[in-house]
């Protein structure tokens, strides 16, 4: 089955099925169906964005592939989504957050260091080996960063058919808000980190 094998099949299954029945009580409507749509035609539940991935070269950068409802209209209403993350050697998926949804990350290949601030304001990572699991609680501000000599293959899964995604970098950074602000919130008083960190965030 080339990377992943039956027994990281079964993972994935019983990741989505774990992630599904725990945002059971917040899902709302069936799937919304098209115009047109007839029970013989089971199309719009599949989606086959991920076939490119099989035999395709590694990328150089990080690399993210996300089937939300955006991509997959058939999750409407499901409180599931999915992401592959393929993280080169010394590549970083910045710090980020996840406002409607937890995160539940497989390793398939590499290794990882995954952290997050919890909501104490304790800062927790670990390093992860191939199929191992880790979950990032709903919310939190978190990253993943491979510092190993080979790439990382990662799949998450998410309690929300919109993982609503807010990369922390960008969001603070490509905004109008002053740069004594800035200075003053995060403890700088010098201004040449600031416009290092807003270039970055462009």
């Amino acid at each position: 089955m080339g990377i992943i094998s039956c027994i990281d099949a079964l993972i994935l299954v019983l990741m989505v099925s774990q992630v599904t029945y725990a945002s059971e009580t917040d899902l709302k409507v069936d799937s919304v169906l098209p115009p047109n749509f007839t029970a013989q035609d089971a199309s719009f539940f599949t989606h086959t964005a991920f076939r490119v991935l099989i035999g395709a070269d590694l990328p150089t950068a990080f690399e993210v592939m996300k089937v939300s409802e955006d991509e997959f209209p058939a999750l409407h209403g499901q409180g599931v989504s999915y992401a592959v993350l393929q993280i080169p050697s010394g590549s970083l998926n910045c710090v980020h957050s996840h406002r409607h949804t937890a995160e539940l990350l497989f390793l398939l290949i590499g290794s990882l260091e995954v952290g997050f601030v919890d909501a104490e304001n304790v800062f927790r990572f670990q390093t992860l080996q191939a199929r191992d699991l880790f979950i990032f609680p709903k919310g939190v501000i978190h990253y993943q960063y491979n510092y190993g000599q080979d790439a990382a293959f990662a799949v998450s899964a998410f309690s929300s058919a919109n993982a609503g995604t807010i990369t922390t970098l960008r969001s603070v950074f490509s905004t109008n808000i002053r740069d004594d602000i800035i200075a003053k919130s995060l403890g700088i008083d010098v201004l040449r980190p600031l416009l290092c960190l807003r270039a970055k965030a462009h």
